[in-house]
């Protein structure tokens, strides 16, 4: 059996709005997979992000205290998606812990100090599993923020070269391609990470060992 772990980005499941659209082709897709085991931990995304400025403009804030509302944030999405793909078993908040051998589990934030990219890379160590795809909203890693003009996207690279992009230090609502703490775990894992975007087809072909855009990191 093929396990995946799919690290689904909170700004790909709420951008504004709750995307309908795009959560019943994710849930049509990788339902038809029989053959396959599925973790998918979900991101806080915007929504962890307004949490955090509201709380920031109330009162001084710690770290810690941000993390957590970044960590509730998650569990919204990932009940969400608990609830689309009618499962019975609970949302995995712990990344270590014991996990029951079904097809589809669904995976929230863990503890503060940790991104929900750090507790997808343990889950891979947990059931043993040697890829992790992230979707984003952008389809590839960048070699300086996409935002910016001249911005290149690549399309492969080493867990060190990453590294050197992302820096070592992971802080609440660090709006990063993958958390820096994370990408030290997987290269000590020898794991392989894609990034992509929000394409269900292109999901499809990098399920499928197909060509696909995004980027390869390992």
């Amino acid at each position: 059996m093929k396990k995946i772990v799919i690290s689904l980005g909170g700004s790909v499941v709420i951008p504004d709005k709750l995307d309908i659209d795009f959560l019943k082709k994710f849930k049509n897709l990788i339902s038809k997979y029989k053959d396959h085991r599925f973790i998918i931990i979900v991101g806080g995304g915007k929504l962890a992000r307004n949490l955090q400025n509201k709380a920031k403009k109330i009162k001084k804030t710690t770290d810690n205290e941000l993390d957590w509302l970044g960590i509730y944030a998650t569990r919204i999405n990932a009940l969400t998606l608990k609830t689309m793909f009618k499962i019975k078993e609970n949302i995995i908040t712990d990344p270590n812990q014991s996990l029951p051998n079904t097809p589809i589990l669904i995976g929230a934030g863990w503890k503060p100090g940790f991104s929900t990219d750090y507790d997808a890379v343990l889950l891979a160590k947990n059931i043993k599993a040697n890829r992790v795809i992230n979707m984003t909203n952008v389809p590839y890693l960048y070699d300086k923020d996409p935002k910016k003009p001249g911005a290149k996207p690549i399309r492969k690279t080493t867990w060190k070269q990453l590294r050197s992009l992302v820096g070592n230090k992971w802080s609440p609502g660090l709006n990063m391609p993958f958390d820096p703490i994370a990408a030290k775990l997987a290269e000590k894992l020898k794991l392989e990470v894609i990034i992509l975007g929000k394409d269900i087809n292109n999901l499809k072909n990098a399920i499928e060992n197909k060509e696909f855009k995004g980027t390869l990191i390992r």
